[in-house]
């Protein structure tokens, strides 16, 4: 038997399937990613080489300045229907938590991978499975639709 709330999850999962919504939002979300990963490395690149920053330094301010303006991409575009187009404390927190799940799949993702195939392989399908992770939580839980 499948708890209630993530029965919850599969339903909307469901009909948000067949609603053209859903791929167009994931078309969105990974237009707004593959922005954000050229913001990301340039940063980067920036920081550690131009700047003379450690990579654990460079890394963390590109991946803040990254996931910033991910999150302000996408309630003002991916997801405006959902956040009105606002921004607020309360779903800018817990887009960066989802950006950390994301991650952790791509990170956990890559490591399992490299133990059977080559590591660049494993590296497409973490960014992969980071992708739907970090989609599937904006969709369902950072930005879903609230009931009044």
């Amino acid at each position: 038997m499948i708890p209630a709330s993530l029965q919850n999850i599969v339903d909307r999962l469901g009909a948000a399937w067949y609603e053209r919504a859903f791929a167009l939002k994931a078309i969105s979300f990974a237009m707004v990613g593959l922005v954000n990963s050229v913001i990301d490395f340039s940063l980067f690149s920036a920081a550690y080489y131009y700047f003379g920053l450690s990579i654990i330094v460079s890394q963390l301010i590109a991946w803040t300045v990254a996931v910033t303006g991910s999150y302000v991409m996408n309630s003002k575009i991916t997801f405006a229907a959902e956040s009105g187009r606002k921004l607020g404390a309360r779903t800018y927190f817990g887009f960066v938590v989802t950006q950390v799940a994301g991650f952790l799949a791509n990170t956990a993702t890559v490591l399992v991978a490299a133990l059977f195939i080559p590591v660049w392989a494993g590296k497409l399908l973490a960014i992969g499975s980071s992708f739907l992770v970090n989609f599937l939580l904006s969709h369902f839980v950072v930005f879903r639709t609230r009931r009044d």
